[in-house]
């Protein structure tokens, strides 16, 4: 104390004294209380060196939080920044191990204490950072603190990796497997119907080969699965999710095998600068521990990697690259066939009624202004073409692959029958030990005896078990194929052709009998032959290459008739493609193929005669050309009244064809025929007509001729056309027409 108390000078003292407390984990501030409250007694000891109640500050915000790096240690960094202020007189831990467990963050502490002359008390005594003695006791406590937390991680380590590495290490099991009593010992749930939800999954995905469809089958069927989050749970039965159902298929576990190490976490530096931790999934060759057959699983181990392999070929390939999930589509070749101009995977697209499948690559070229696929073509004959290659492929080998089944089918039932006849001899050795057992016991102890009988009865209702598991094994022994049997085997493979061409035969069944074989299909398009060129790829790397005629394009005899193209020439000067289309639909048109016309066909037919798109022209005449409807909107009346006028011939329109729609030019001189009141020396029609001594119709031809000034009164209650009479003007008759 009197050392701590030579150290401790009155700079010190008008500073902060602060009380760092910490516990690794949320279990040691639970269970650990003792060392919390020693920590928490570091207050009174600040008082004791000299420090006021006020200014002792209690730091216990990382409860819980391990001191291996100050990453998530809010308390810890506030309380460095108040170091580096100045403010801090004394820092009180329990121990060094408190305040950090790496060297890193230690010295950066007691470079900043020995700059701010801060100083660092534990229960040994008081430091002064700036002081080479206290500051070399430090770094030796800081350092041992570090390899203390690397021992004691490095025994925990080793101890669960060697209880691992004899498949002894209990940790969470999957749903549908639970713990045994003996060590290491892994069994099925004892629930049937979580067993039963489990086989289906597996039972599913042989059928269908997709863990999709698995899920959509379960959602279809409207079937629970089972969901366990933790060992000591109970089973809920939920609605099942694609997640549960691929992790089922994807978890070794359920294939009997005991799994450690799949998995590590990695550190690293985010783009803000914080230190990150991820989880890393490790390959199979990287696993820590493996132990196949393990426990009983709901499959073998090679049924587990032959499903692995199938859900790898269902996950969406990386460009330039075949692969990907069997779909619906009749393209027999989706996800084999490949561009062979650019190597990119063909996709697929289906047209017409009858959906005809046809492949095309997705990249483009420029070719005269417009974007190509370097490879368009129909997927009938590059189908049927592929089809007929596997099947003579296949044949000769499905000649053989049915006597040389029969013969391993016969060779593996004997090896089968000789374990079989092991497991039996074994189980009778058991049985026979057991009755040796009971009878050497001393009858008057019954207690052992008991004991003893109950096991003589298990081994003999094992050894029982055994026999008729042999008997039934015997009797389903395959015979010896006589010589009409092989003849008539080898006649059953020249039937490949109706089993693939089989109405029953779904398309999905056909696209994996060709994915078992073939790797990708290489098509190369030659339009100038009209040939493709398709080049398989088996599995093990053997190449078959084969031609494919592709059908013709169509005559030349079918065109569109010409008055159509002189009507289309005509209408292209003024209108676009989709008012033309309109055009042509309204006379009654049709296409060469006898189809209405849209845009899109008008384009085709333009560019096909090299006749010019409509463009408007670079100097404009006075007024603006608007439709009749527009034209309503601008001078204020109703599209019918102008309709009336331009057909009466008041107003010029312009109408090229019959079926085009009337356009108005707005011009100065038009716009001052509608007004909104009656101007003087302008009246009404009947007025006119007596003034004058004509009829309506005749004033009508006279006005069309510009003879009269008319105008229409757009707004009141006098709306309509008037007329301009002037007194002077001689009699209508004594002028000529």
């Amino acid at each position: 104390m009197s050392d701590a108390s030579h150290k401790i000078a009155v700079s010190h003292l008008q500073r902060t004294a602060v009380v760092y407390i910490r516990q690794s984990s949320a279990s040691q501030v639970e269970h650990n209380r003792e060392s919390t409250q020693r920590q928490y007694a570091l207050a009174q000891r600040a008082l004791s060196l000299g420090w006021h109640e006020q200014q002792v500050s209690v730091v216990d915000e990382d409860l819980g939080l391990s001191g291996a790096s100050v990453a998530n240690r809010g308390g810890f960094a506030r309380m460095t920044a108040e170091v580096a202020l100045g403010h801090v007189g004394i820092i009180l831990g329990l121990e060094v191990s408190r305040l950090a467990r790496n060297n890193s963050d230690w010295y950066r502490l007691l470079d900043l204490c020995s700059m701010t002359d801060t100083l660092i008390g534990d229960a040994d005594g008081v430091y002064n950072p700036a002081l080479f003695n206290d500051r070399l006791l430090l770094g030796l406590k800081g350092t041992m603190s570090e390899a203390e937390l690397h021992i004691l991680r490095a025994r925990l380590d080793g101890g669960i990796r060697n209880k691992a590495a004899r498949g002894e290490l209990r940790r969470g099991l999957p749903t549908g497997l639970v713990w045994g009593e003996a060590d290491g010992e892994v069994r099925l749930h004892p629930d049937e119907a979580v067993v039963g939800a489990i086989r289906a999954v597996f039972a599913r995905f042989s059928e269908f080969g997709s863990a999709r469809r698995v899920w959509l089958w379960f959602r279809s069927e409207d079937l629970s699965f089972p969901l366990q989050m933790h060992h000591s749970d109970q089973i809920r039965w939920i609605a099942p999710t694609y997640h549960a159902i691929h992790s089922v298929l994807a978890n070794p576990v359920y294939a009997g095998a005991y799994c450690y190490g799949r998995s590590r976490q990695e550190r690293y530096i985010d783009p803000q600068g914080g230190l990150k931790t991820r989880v890393r999934r490790l390959p199979q060759s990287q696993w820590a521990v493996l132990i196949k057959d393990h426990h009983e699983g709901y499959i073998d181990w090679a049924t587990y990697e032959a499903n692995q392999v199938r859900l790898g070929g269902n996950i969406k390939p990386t460009p330039h690259h075949a692969g990907g999930a069997v779909r619906e589509g009749t393209a027999l070749l989706q996800g084999l066939a490949i561009c062979g101009h650019c190597g990119r995977r063909l996709r697929t697209h289906y047209r017409g009624m009858n959906e005809t499948p046809g492949y095309h690559c997705a990249n483009k070229g420029v070719v005269n202004g417009r974007g190509v696929y370097c490879l368009n073509v129909g997927g009938l004959q590059i189908d049927g073409a592929a089809a007929e290659t596997f099947l003579r492929a296949v044949e000769p080998a499905g000649l053989q692959a049915a006597v040389r089944a029969a013969e391993l089918l016969e060779a593996d039932h004997d090896a089968a029958l000789v374990q079989w006849r092991l497991a039996v001899e074994r189980a009778r050795y058991e049985a026979q030990r057991a009755e040796r057992r009971y009878h050497a016991v001393d009858p008057e102890n019954r207690l052992v005896a008991r004991g003893l009988e109950a096991q003589w009865e298990k081994r003999l209702h094992e050894l029982e078990q055994a026999q008729h598991e042999l008997e039934r094994r015997e009797q389903l022994r395959p015979r010896t194929l006589s010589v009409q049997e092989r003849q008539s085997l080898l006649a059953l493979g020249k039937d490949l052709q109706l089993l693939w061409y089989a109405p029953n035969l779904a398309v999905r069944d056909r696209k994996q009998l060709l994915r078992a074989l073939l790797e990708e299909v290489t098509v190369t398009v030659h339009r100038e032959q009209y040939q493709a060129h398709l080049k398989l790829r088996w599995r093990g790397g053997k190449l078959t290459e084969c031609d494919v005629e592709l059908p013709r394009s169509r005559p030349a005899t079918i065109r569109t008739d010409e008055e159509t193209l002189a009507l289309v020439r005509r209408l292209a000067q003024h209108y676009p493609d989709a008012t033309i289309a309109g055009i042509l639909n309204a006379q009654g048109r049709l296409s060469a193929q006898g189809m209405r016309f849209n845009q899109n066909l008008v384009g085709n037919l333009r560019r096909h005669w090299k006749i010019p798109c409509f463009e408007p022209p670079a100097e404009q005449p006075d007024g603006e050309l608007l439709s009749v409807r527009q034209a309503a909107r601008v001078l204020g009346t109703a599209p019918s009244t102008l309709h009336r006028w331009v057909n009466d011939g008041f107003i010029a329109g312009e109408h090229p064809t019959p079926g085009t729609p009337w356009r108005i030019r707005i011009t100065e001189a038009l716009r001052r025929i509608f007004v909104d009141s009656t101007p003087d020396g302008y009246v009404a029609m009947q007025v006119a007509t007596q003034r004058l001594g004509v009829s309506r119709q005749t004033v009508l031809q006279r006005v069309k001729r510009g003879e009269l000034d008319a105008v229409l009164v757009r707004r009141g209650r006098c709306k309509g056309l008037r007329i301009k009479v002037v007194s002077e003007q001689p009699d209508f008759f004594e002028r000529t027409s």
